[in-house]
């Protein structure tokens, strides 16, 4: 279950599973934004509401497109985004018609990031799009810092578990709303 390289849990990725991956600040739970039976899983295993959403994190611009708007958006929206990536800064964007509400949530916005992080890059460059993110904690609970944490917290309920050092960030990523500019978290 433990691996160091990120791309080897690509397929545990691709068949359904979720893994714990270091992130600019906090472990993260993962999954294929693409399969809502993992993502259930996800929320199941976080105890999280669907309603919150989720981050999708990626490691170019160009793996968000399927799943976000940008046609509504404009040329000095996206650019604020891309002024800040790739790095620990996390846009709401309109989602694409059609997403599944449980990426989204109860919104029509989705919660977006490039990450600078050279795991998570590692990660999504191998599965050739983005991965769900969330902190790897109970609700309620402090999010993960090392391994063992996310062990004692998830042990038996992951499908695998990326070993490596966290950013340097000190706490999970600043939340932005791309098109009123206004910082949420």
């Amino acid at each position: 279950m433990l691996q160091q390289d990120p791309a080897a849990l690509v397929e545990t990725v691709l068949q359904g599973g979720v893994i714990a991956y270091p992130t600019e600040a906090v472990y993260g739970l993962g999954c294929d934004p693409d399969n809502d039976e993992a993502i259930q899983k996800l929320l199941d295993l976080k105890q999280r509401p669907w309603q919150k959403g989720l981050i999708l994190v990626a490691s170019d611009f160009n793996q968000l497109t399927p799943y976000i708007d940008s046609s509504v958006l404009t040329e000095a929206q996206l650019q604020s985004a891309f002024d800040k990536w790739p790095g620990p800064f996390t846009f709401i964007m309109p989602k694409r018609p059609g997403l599944s509400s449980l990426l989204s949530g109860q919104f029509d916005s989705l919660a977006v990031r490039v990450s600078n992080h050279p795991g998570v890059q590692a990660l999504c460059q191998a599965l050739g799009k983005p991965i769900v993110s969330t902190s790897a904690n109970l609700t309620g609970e402090e999010p993960a810092l090392t391994p063992e944490e996310v062990i004692r917290q998830f042990d038996g309920k992951i499908d695998g578990l990326v070993a490596g050092s966290l950013g340097a960030e000190p706490k999970p990523s600043t939340i932005i709303d791309v098109i009123s500019g206004k910082i949420l978290r």
